[in-house]
């Protein structure tokens, strides 16, 4: 993970009391807008019709598909994050953040799909969600009570996405389904990297960074709430 103090000035754990507790709110109520923003969009995209028109895309695509959003994924977020850490404009900050709001929304199609049909309960949207918004609640309580620099984790998280995504990849090239341990193991990843990017938000960002912040939180909250949704719609 980007060292972000280089360039900004000194964390916001070492920042006056009062700027710190500023940066926090500021990162905490982007970081809610950010999620309304993406069920707003979510709910558009299923409304408007185009939710259809991208399942069917990806569906009908195969793996090839299925890599390709996958890998364009990863481009928009690269740029959104660069765009988010930007010393010159706050337009495009938040232009990024919003670009990542987007990719989200667009990502999650053929999951909620999938979690709709075999669910069979549209319920299972709310559910999944009120699970990860209390892990999240629990281990950013955990973060700011101990008040632990968790930026050791970040190797170890480095490490385990890139095997991740090595199965990802696999399960989509040779067919093979990852099944629900996976899911669970990914739940625990995304715990961790929501422990580590919280402990970010006061020991790595500089308190002018509270789009870049907000953004890595919004990322480890979606990763969460992926795989505890895959996990209730589980057939297994």
């Amino acid at each position: 993970m980007q060292d972000f103090t280089t360039s900004f000035g000194t964390s916001a754990a070492e920042a006056l009391p009062a700027q710190r507790a500023q940066f926090i709110r500021k990162t905490y109520m982007l970081l809610a807008a950010a999620i309304v923003a993406f069920i707003v969009v979510e709910a558009s995209l299923f409304v408007s019709g185009a939710a259809d028109l991208i399942a069917n895309v990806i569906f009908t695509g195969g793996a090839i598909g299925w890599l390709l959003v996958l890998g364009l994924f990863m481009g928009v977020s690269f740029l959104a994050n660069r765009w988010a850490t930007s010393e010159t404009s706050k337009v495009t900050q938040f232009l990024g953040l919003g670009i990542f709001i987007v990719a989200e929304a667009v990502i999650f199609v053929p999951l909620i799909f999938m979690s709709m049909y075999y669910a069979d309960d549209a319920s299972v949207l709310i559910k999944a969600g009120i699970v990860t918004i209390g892990l999240f609640l629990g281990i950013t309580a955990t973060v700011f009570i101990t008040i632990t620099d968790f930026s050791f984790l970040g190797p170890i998280l480095a490490i385990g996405g890139f095997v991740a995504l090595g199965f990802i990849v696999s399960s989509a090239i040779f067919g093979f389904s990852l099944g629900s341990v996976f899911a669970f193991v990914m739940v625990a990843f995304a715990g961790t990297a929501i422990l580590y990017e919280t402990s970010n938000v006061l020991h790595r960002f500089n308190t002018n960074q509270h789009v870049a912040a907000s953004l890595t939180l919004f990322a480890s909250i979606a990763l969460l709430f992926w795989y505890i949704l895959t996990i209730f719609s589980s057939r297994d």
